[in-house]
């Protein structure tokens, strides 16, 4: 009787001295999840003299991003000028890169002297989803785009598409084009809205690498009526736009002049050129400029140039959603005043009243 009375004594005293010591397994469990065929197998449980130690087995780490995370883009339409026009959202969806190469955009020279770039470059995979930048009808569906000529597979834009938009601007009809694609999935008539299926991103026709070459036209569907499309596809929120005319002291543009934009808060910099010559490159109605630089975080920036073999440099403010423009006139340095107010071309003329 006294036996049976200490053994649960005996047992918890067992039991503690069991807990105290100090367990070291010989090979420490990964946190890292490895692979199903490697991951433990669940065995019956067995008695031994102390308890197994824990074994945490954690997801496995997603893929790398893509890219540095931007905020989604401003509501299309978006203007809060009257002579801006944010029309158009991007044709590539925002879990990918969907802003311009930038080192090749409009009016940029790469191929050849006499070769203008009549779009921006917006590179992702090959069979990356190309959605409508805005409501319209397919007027092009296919090869030979830039030919004419629907059965040339030697035309450089490749397979392509273009669509004619609802809506237009000064009365004047608006095209986007998508150009490069390694399947087209619209087809010509096909009325398409905002966002919508087109086609698929490829390296069909003149390319180094599978992207979308977009181009936006007015008034009519021609490579020789090509805008800048960064004034036309809506910024990301709290992010704007940079416009300048970059021009000698006589006020003549120059072409291909390298402009360093730097930012004044995380001092990085971003490089873009005026546009080279071409008859292709047309300039914004109101601006008249001859360089874009969109996808900006709003904050002040220093922008510097070489003009006349001297470093001239001016500071400007990117506001949210807005453009902010700047000219330089050789001699005459940098300026901020934007274009005057655009006149009609008949007004009414009024007798007074005697």
């Amino acid at each position: 009787m006294k036996l049976k009375r200490t053994l649960p004594a005996l047992l918890l005293i067992v039991i503690l001295s069991a807990c105290g010591q100090e367990i070291a397994p010989a090979n420490p469990t990964p946190v890292v999840a490895e692979a199903a065929d490697q991951l433990p197998v669940q065995m019956d449980a067995e008695i031994t003299p102390s308890p197994m130690p824990f074994q945490f087995v954690l997801p496995a780490p997603g893929a790398e991003p893509i890219s540095g995370w931007r905020p989604p883009l401003y509501p299309i339409p978006w203007a809060l000028s009257p002579y801006d026009h944010f029309y158009f959202a991007r044709p590539i969806a925002a879990d990918q890169v969907n802003w311009p190469i930038p080192d090749y955009r409009y009016g940029g020279i790469f191929f050849a002297p006499n070769i203008v770039h009549t779009g921006v470059d917006i590179p992702t995979p090959e069979g990356t989803p190309i959605m409508a930048a805005g409501p319209g009808t397919v007027v092009w569906a296919g090869w030979g785009l830039f030919t004419e000529s629907p059965l040339n597979k030697e035309d450089p834009y490749g397979l392509a598409v273009a669509i004619r938009h609802d809506f237009s601007y000064n009365n004047q009809q608006l095209y986007t084009v998508y150009a490069h694609m390694s399947e087209v999935i619209a087809m010509v008539s096909q009325h398409v809205e905002t966002g919508e299926l087109i086609g698929l991103v490829g390296s069909t026709g003149a390319t180094t690498g599978p992207h979308v070459h977009f181009e936006v036209r007015f008034p009519t569907n021609s490579f020789q009526n090509t805008v800048n499309p960064e004034l036309w596809i809506s910024p990301p929120q709290g992010w704007g736009v940079l416009v300048g005319r970059v021009t000698d002291t006589k006020d003549k543009t120059l072409q291909q002049v390298e402009v360093t934009v730097r930012s004044e808060e995380t001092d990085e910099s971003n490089i873009v050129k005026s546009y080279g010559g071409g008859g292709a490159i047309n300039a914004d109605p109101y601006y008249n400029e001859n360089l874009v630089l969109g996808d900006l975080a709003a904050g002040i920036y220093k922008i510097s140039l070489k003009y006349d073999g001297k470093t001239r440099q001016t500071w400007v403010e990117i506001f949210p959603g807005q453009v902010t423009y700047f000219t330089f006139q050789g001699d005459n340095g940098f300026g901020t005043e934007r274009p005057a107010t655009p006149k009609l071309d008949s007004l009414p003329k009024l007798t007074p009243t005697p």
